[in-house]
């Protein structure tokens, strides 16, 4: 069995289906939310993965965008986006992000959309990963929410370890150690790469690997314009950050 996982699509049509060419048909995908927000087509990420993905959870956009949660939190694009998304949101879209809970614990690992029990928290630094670690006895938990591919891991000792995936890698998961695998994003990456990135797991060979490939950005930023969504979403795209 293989696992594919995507996280962040944020309504980015042209990236979600170029990484849908890197599955297999027998891959379990999962996704770690946040599949809408910032792009320009919200239906039609949501009815692709609604269709695919056999296991998904629920990020602070998709929240927003049904329940209008947290959005005073957003920055001004941020929530320029949602309140547009909440408005071209349809109803099948709409219901199937409802149905999501904010986390999926499996015997061998958990997915959640920031990190464990606080849920829409960043994990950016080694504190947070540690604090992260003490809120779950999951060995191996996938997360998004910061755009960025990077993997932390806790030694016997408790000590942490981090590396980033900028231009995609693999991970050999040790016995006797913990790791958070940071998926990155489908739909708007910020490690100054613009490539769009998704994870493979492999229980069997106990393997993590990072894909980046390449989808049409210029389309996806004419989209945004045509939308009249804020340009830096557009802009920043080419960027990687």
């Amino acid at each position: 069995m293989r696992y594919a996982i995507v996280s962040d699509v944020h309504s980015n049509l042209e990236s979600l289906e170029s990484a849908f060419k890197e599955i297999a048909a027998e891959d379990v995908v999962m996704c770690l939310g946040d599949m809408v927000g910032y792009g320009p087509n919200p239906n039609e990420c949501v009815e692709l993965l609604r269709n695919r993905v056999q296991h998904a959870v629920l990020g602070n956009h998709d929240l927003a965008a049904i329940e209008n949660f947290g959005i005073e939190y957003f920055n001004d694009a941020a929530r320029e986006a949602i309140l547009w998304t909440q408005r071209v949101l349809d109803d099948p879209a709409r219901n199937w992000l409802n149905t999501l809970g904010y986390e999926l614990r499996f015997p061998e690992f958990l997915l959640v959309h920031g990190a464990p029990v606080r849920y829409f928290d960043y994990i950016l630094e080694k504190r947070d990963a540690a604090d992260a670690f003490a809120a779950t006895d999951a060995p191996l938990i996938f997360v998004g929410h910061t755009h960025v591919a990077q993997h932390w891991v806790q030694e016997p000792n408790g000590s942490i370890g981090h590396r980033h995936a900028q231009r995609g890698g693999e991970l050999i998961l040790e016995p006797g150690k913990r790791y958070i695998v940071d998926a990155g994003s489908v739909g708007q990456p910020r490690d100054m790469n613009p490539e769009a990135c998704l994870v493979f797991y492999e229980p069997e060979d106990r393997r993590v690997r990072w894909v980046r490939y390449s989808y049409n950005i210029p389309r996806t930023q004419r989209k945004i314009r045509n939308a009249h969504l804020p340009a830096y979403l557009a802009d920043r795209l080419r960027a990687g950050r």
